[in-house]
């Protein structure tokens, strides 16, 4: 059996949180508390592409916005 997070003809969903820290997602898979659909369903490069161009500081929001106040 295939992991369903590495699936290559498996759709997913982009995950993000309230820090906007990105997740991959199965589409199948019900969506985890504290975390919203943000791309897909679509297939897995697609959505590893969306997350490599929107998820370009890996630091959680909080710690972005702390560092930016010292």
């Amino acid at each position: 059996m295939t992991n369903p997070f590495e699936d290559p003809d498996a759709l997913y969903v982009v995950l993000i949180n309230s820090e906007e820290q990105y997740s991959l997602w199965p589409s199948f898979a019900e969506i985890p508390a504290g975390w919203r659909a943000a791309h897909g369903p679509a297939p897995r490069q697609e959505c590893l592409a969306h997350i490599e161009e929107n998820w370009t500081d890996m630091r959680p929001s909080s710690l972005r916005k702390a560092m930016a106040q010292s």
